[in-house]
C-alpha cells in the first residue's frame, strides 16, 4: 500500500506472532476506549433516572468526548510530535483507566462529564496515533489486513462491550460497567507495554501540515463525506435505546440482545468494507444506502420486535465499514502524511460524533426518538451525492 510507511527494521526482525499480538494489542486499545465512548448508548436511561434528568441532557455524555476528541487530536499529536509512538499510546490508555474510575465514583453528574472530558482527550490521542499504525507493524503486503483487524475494535465494541456494558449495568447497576471496563483498560495498558516495539515518531508534525491538507480537494470531499455519515450515525444511534424502549416497546433484556445483533453485523460490516478500500467512494455508497434503509424504516417497522432486528443488522452492516473506509480515503487522499491523514480523519470524525449527538439530543427532547431516525436517514442520503460524484470539491474549486 503505497499510502503508508514502511515498517521499521526493528519491527520487520520481530516474529510474526510478535507483530500480529502488538496489531491485536492497539486494536484491544481502540475497543476500549470505543466501548467507553459509546457505553452510555445502552446505560442512557439509567444514568439519567439515577441523576434525574433527562434523555437529550444524559446525551451530553455523547457529546462532550468527541468535542475534546476534535481538539485533541492535532493538539496531543503537535505537542508529542517527537515522543515515541509507543509511550504514548501507553499514556492515553492510562488515562482511560483514570476516566472510568472517576465515572464509576461520580457522586454528581457533571463529575461523569468531567471523566468524559477525559475520554475525549484519550480518544483524539490514542486514534490519532493508532489508525494509521499497521504499516509499522506488519510488513506491507499484510497492511490492509491489520488495518481491518485494528478497525474491527469499532464494531467489537458494539458487539462486545455496549450490550456486555449494558448487562452488567441492568444486573449490577451503571456504576459496576464503568468499574469493569476500568479493569479492561488497565489489562490493555499492560498488553501495550508488553508487545509494542519501540515506535519512535518518523514525521514531525505541525499545524502548517494540516492547513496545507486542507487545500487537497480530495481531502475535503472526504471531510465532507465524515460530516455526514457521521452526524447521521450518533444523530441516530446515540437514541437507539430510547427508541426500542419506547416504540418497540422490549425489556431491557432484549434490548441488549438487539445491540448484539447490531455489533454482530457491524463486524462483518467492517470486513467487508475492508475488502472495498481501493474503492472507498463505492464501499461508502454501499454503507450509506445500508444505514439510510434502516433508520427511514425503523420508525415504521421497527415497531414489530422482528422489523427492528433485521433493520438493525441492515444498520450494522452499513456502518460496520464506515470507519476502515474513511481512514483509507484520507489515506489515499494524503499519501505522503500518513500520520497527517490519521488527524484529519480522527478529528473530523469526532467533531461531527459530538455535532450528532447534541442535535439528536434537541430533537429527540423536542419530538421523539422516531424523528431522530427519520432526520438520520434524510441526512445519509446526502453522502450518496458525494460517493457518485454529484457533490465533489473538485467541482466547488472549479466552479470557482
Amino acid at each position: 500500500m503505497s499510502t503508508v510507511l514502511a515498517p521499521s527494521p526493528s519491527t520487520v526482525s520481530r516474529p510474526p506472532l510478535i507483530r500480529w499480538l502488538a496489531v491485536v494489542a492497539v486494536m484491544l486499545g481502540i475497543f476500549s476506549i470505543v466501548t467507553t465512548e459509546i457505553l452510555p448508548i445502552g446505560l442512557l436511561t439509567s444514568i439519567g433516572a439515577d441523576f434525574t434528568i433527562s434523555d437529550g441532557m444524559a446525551g451530553l455524555m455523547m457529546t462532550l468526548p468527541g468535542l475534546l476528541a476534535a481538539i485533541a487530536a492535532p493538539m496531543v499529536t503537535v505537542a508529542a510530535a517527537r515522543i515515541d509512538r509507543r509511550l504514548l499510546l501507553c499514556g492515553c490508555t492510562l488515562l482511560l483507566v483514570i476516566a472510568n474510575a472517576v465515572a464509576a465514583s461520580a457522586p454528581e453528574f457533571w463529575v461523569v462529564l468531567a471523566s468524559r472530558v477525559l475520554i475525549g482527550i484519550t480518544i483524539g490521542g490514542y486514534w490519532s496515533i493508532a489508525a494509521g499504525l499497521a504499516a509499522r507493524l506488519v510488513p506491507p503486503e499484510s497492511v490492509h489486513r491489520a488495518t481491518a483487524v485494528i478497525f474491527s475494535s469499532v464494531p467489537l465494541g458494539s458487539v462486545l462491550g455496549v450490550p456486555v456494558g449494558t448487562f452488567i449495568g441492568n444486573i449490577a447497576g451503571w456504576r459496576a460497567a464503568f468499574v469493569v471496563l476500568g479493569v479492561v483498560s488497565g489489562v490493555v495498558l499492560v498488553l501495550l507495554a508488553g508487545a509494542l516495539p519501540a515506535l519512535p515518531a518518523e514525521q514531525v508534525l505541525r499545524l502548517t501540515a494540516l492547513r496545507v491538507s486542507l487545500g487537497r480537494a480530495e481531502v475535503r470531499t472526504a471531510l465532507l463525506a465524515t460530516f455526514f455519515v457521521v452526524i447521521a450515525q450518533f444523530g441516530s444511534y446515540t437514541y437507539v435505546t430510547p427508541f426500542l424502549e419506547q416504540v418497540t416497546d422490549v425489556s431491557a433484556a432484549t434490548i441488549t440482545v438487539l445491540l448484539l445483533s447490531y455489533g454482530v453485523a457491524g463486524i462483518a460490516g467492517n470486513f467487508l468494507g475492508g475488502t472495498l478500500v481501493g474503492r472507498p467512494r463505492l464501499a461508502l455508497g454501499f454503507a450509506a444506502s445500508a444505514m439510510a434503509a434502516a433508520m427511514l424504516l425503523l420508525p415504521t417497522l421497527g415497531r414489530w420486535e422482528f422489523g427492528a432486528v433485521a433493520l438493525l443488522i441492515v444498520w450494522g452492516i452499513g456502518y460496520g465499514g464506515v470507519p476502515v473506509v474513511l481512514q483509507t480515503w484520507f489515506a489515499v487522499a494524503q499519501p505522503n502524511a500518513p500520520e497527517v491523514a490519521s488527524v484529519l480523519f480522527t478529528a473530523s470524525f469526532q467533531a461531527t460524533f459530538c455535532v450528532g449527538a447534541l442535535v439528536g439530543g434537541l430533537i429527540v427532547d423536542r419530538t421523539s426518538p422516531g424523528a431522530v431516525l427519520v432526520c438520520g436517514g434524510a441526512t445519509v442520503l446526502l453522502v450518496l451525492l458525494i460517493t457518485s460524484g454529484v457533490v465533489d470539491a473538485r467541482r466547488v474549486d472549479q466552479a470557482g
